[in-house]
């Protein structure tokens, strides 16, 4: 459904994005992470028609975003991180004019279904600017939608949402993929785990990583990490630990806790507890430690900067300034 062949866009002379390539298959949710000033909203702005790339191609549904522009843009729905709502106008009309710049035939019909996706059918006449946050991105959401598109980009779709309304929007997000295509952008690591089938990593403009999360996890890991935790914790403990066949290292931590990372393909377990058990230590708990997409995010991403800049900023800045 979405094609992106070395994808490169240039503000002056810096790069926001290098020789980007990826696919995205129908009915398939994307995550797309990275730290601020990553890339992700230029490439978004691409697939959405907003820009051209400076090289490199990017089609949607065999379209190109370039040079068959209006057709991609009927095929997607995009909704910014900061949607740019209409404060004086009711959520209906705003709807229904939405409905009506993209072409609309049953502008009626469409604004209804929008509407009772988002949940938001019973704030229909209330003036967008007395509604809150949530509701607001709820609009934002139904606006990407009213004209039934078979792809959707979201730029941080949950921001600003109550732990509620999160889980509502997620599972509406889920329950969209079954039918369309889904980009979805968000610095909400459990978000991407939870409602995505596969992640992407950029950063610095490039794609540094690319799979599920069990992949990337079975990728990354160096090997088995374990938690074992001792009632008499020691120097003996630690240096007993270290023995063991297949141990690459032991971090203690506080609590009579140890981390034990074990070599890929073995299981020390056994072993351990034994070692544990027969030198008298006291053994209260054993069990292995999953690396978590956090810790892949991490891992593969360079610290964010301290300055609070968005990723739509930090782009823009790069264009003033080139």
């Amino acid at each position: 459904m979405i094609e992106v062949e070395n994808l490169t866009k240039y503000y002056g002379n810096l790069a926001a994005i290098r020789n980007l390539n990826f696919r995205v298959e129908q009915g398939e949710i994307l995550g797309f992470l990275g730290p601020n000033g990553a890339g992700k909203t230029t490439t978004m702005r691409i697939l959405s028609g907003y820009m051209p790339p400076s090289a490199g191609a990017a089609r949607v549904a065999g379209f190109d975003v370039f040079a068959d522009s209006l057709e991609v843009r009927r095929r997607i729905g995009y909704m910014p991180e900061t949607v740019p709502l209409y404060p004086e106008m009711s959520v209906g009309s705003y709807l229904d004019f939405m409905a009506r710049i993209r072409g609309v035939s049953d502008r009626k019909t469409r604004v209804k279904a929008a509407m009772e996706a988002c949940h938001i059918t019973d704030k229909a006449d209330t003036v967008i600017g007395k509604l809150s946050k949530g509701y607001r991105q709820r609009v934002g959401l139904a606006q990407a939608l009213v004209h039934d598109p078979e792809v959707l980009i979201l730029d941080e779709p949950t921001i600003g949402l109550d732990p509620k309304q999160i889980i509502e929007v997620r599972e509406l997000i889920k329950e969209l993929g079954h039918e369309r295509t889904i980009i979805l952008s968000t610095h909400i690591l459990p978000e991407a785990q939870q409602t995505c089938d596969r992640v992407l990593i950029i950063n610095e403009g490039e794609i540094v990583a690319e799979g599920t999360s069990r992949q990337l996890t079975d990728r990354l890991a160096r090997g088995t990490l374990l938690h074992v935790q001792v009632a008499q914790p020691g120097q003996e403990v630690i240096e007993a630990l270290r023995r063991v066949p297949g141990v690459l290292g032991v971090a203690p931590e506080n609590g009579g806790v140890y981390g034990v990372t074990c070599a890929q393909g073995q299981d020390c377990r056994a072993t351990i507890a034994t070692t544990v058990v027969n030198g008298g230590w006291g053994l209260l708990e054993l069990h292995s430690v999953e690396m978590s997409l956090e810790d892949i995010f991490l891992k593969l991403t360079a610290e964010e900067a301290t300055t609070p800049m968005d990723d739509q900023q930090t782009e823009e800045g790069r264009s003033h300034h080139a």
